[in-house]
């Protein structure tokens, strides 16, 4: 694609590298016949297409930002499927995400909305606010049915109960069974903690059974995700240098051989802190370091070799394949395979490579394409007549169990019960 930025817009190194990222793009439109919103709308500015040159106007005319781009970039999931699709490695999750931090600082949108956006930045990134706010969210569901749409889906999606906190997410050591094998990191995250709290203790189980130390360090916690794909760099940034801190002190105390997450939201983030900390001079070479190191929970377990003991049940279960997971991180394969070695009969998906919906707090901010998403994931999903459906992002966890009577767990809950561990509650 042929650009014009001037020299001057160049000079920011952030725009050169958008400008190197729309000049790869051929125009191909391929993208389109995997973007979730195009096949909902059918409109050319609800494909990655169509918001490339959005962006690339926007941008060449060095301009704010205006209502009719921030529609059709607030569509954008992020679920990245274009980047699979696309012959010729245009990265739209760079582009997408500087073109909403220019949206961040240059439109003025409605108080309500910034009210919005601003809540859910600071509340789901923080589990000591989170936990009480979203009880109080599950007392006032009765109530959704007179609220405006988009408090209404908010309410929706708060679970009718909350587990206590979990003693593992505090920051403590987990020695491993017998020898031990190597030593890493788990993010715990922020609004997991809230949500589902077997997730880690299930991880945390998982790896130690499979001889790993796991750490769960002081001062860890978001990734940033959250707040970076609302267009909030610098809290996003926050997030991320304290996790980037906390984890370098455990390499220089006791040293790590992973960073490992078990929410592929998060993993796609924290394996994109070398980028994020690029120009940053205290801190890039350890931002890199931590991306390089950094692993999908499923992507340890294959490297390590994942030892069932053949007590789970032959269930049939469908694996959904979260979009950060296959499009973010390229990982597909492997927990399918986990789940095999486990004794299970795994489905696919129909049409797995469509999002449900979720996408961090999209499910919130634009209900109604989220839940058009959402119910055509689960006519998928329940067109294979699944026992139990596995997924590896908590966000999509929280989506489908919300339109679907099957049960969804965790793949590590599975993989953990196949190994020894307890049933999942889910379950029961």
């Amino acid at each position: 694609m042929q650009t014009f930025f001037s020299l001057r817009a160049l000079a920011d190194p952030d725009m050169a590298e958008t400008e190197k990222i729309l000049r790869a793009c051929v125009h191909c439109g391929f993208c389109n016949a995997t973007c979730p919103t195009y096949l909902l709308t059918g409109d050319e500015l609800d494909g990655p297409r169509g918001r490339i040159y959005l962006i690339k106007e926007m941008f060449e005319k060095e301009r704010p930002a205006d209502a009719h781009t921030v529609r059709h970039i607030d569509r954008c999931l992020s679920c990245l499927s274009c980047m699979t699709t696309c012959p010729s490695g245009v990265h739209f999750m760079h582009l997408v995400d500087h073109a909403r931090a220019h949206i961040e600082k240059t439109y003025a949108r409605p108080f309500a909305e910034r009210a919005m956006r601003a809540g859910l930045a600071f509340v789901l990134t923080r589990p000591a606010v989170a936990r009480p706010l979203l009880r109080l969210a599950a007392a006032l569901r009765p109530l959704s049915r007179f609220a405006p749409r988009r408090d209404a889906a908010a309410l929706a999606l708060a679970p009718s109960r909350l587990p206590p906190a979990s003693s593992v997410d505090t920051p403590q050591v987990f020695a491993a069974q017998g020898a031990r094998k190597m030593r890493v990191a788990l993010l715990n995250g922020c609004v997991q903690t809230v949500l589902d709290t077997s997730i880690n203790e299930a991880t945390i189980r998982l790896l130690t059974r499979h001889g790993v130390e796991v750490v769960v360090a002081k001062g860890a916690g978001c990734c940033g995700a959250l707040p970076h794909h609302l267009g909030k760099v610098d809290e996003s940034l926050r997030h991320a240098r304290a996790n980037i801190e906390a984890w370098s002190r455990e390499i220089d105390s006791g040293g790590l051989d992973h960073i490992v997450v078990n929410a592929s939201g998060c993993g796609t983030s924290v394996k994109d802190y070398g980028h994020m900390f690029r120009n940053d001079p205290t801190l890039a070479d350890r931002a890199a370091h931590i991306s390089s190191i950094a692993k999908d929970v499923t992507e340890l377990l294959q490297e390590i070799g994942f030892a069932p003991s053949g007590d789970a049940p032959k269930l049939r279960v469908a694996y959904h394949s979260a979009c950060s997971l296959q499009h973010g991180q390229k990982i597909s394969q492997e927990p399918v395979a986990l789940l095999r070695a486990a004794g299970l009969d795994v489905v696919a998906v129909p049409d797995g490579h469509i999002c449900c919906g979720s996408a961090g707090t999209y499910n919130v901010l634009q209900p109604k394409f989220a839940g058009e998403l959402l119910t055509r994931k689960v006519i998928n999903i329940e067109s294979v007549a699944p026992d139990i459906l596995a997924a590896g992002n908590i966000g999509c966890i929280v989506q489908i169990r919300s339109g679907t009577e099957i049960p969804v767990v965790h793949t590590v809950e599975l993989l953990d019960w196949a190994s020894g561990g307890p049933k999942p509650a889910a379950l029961a």
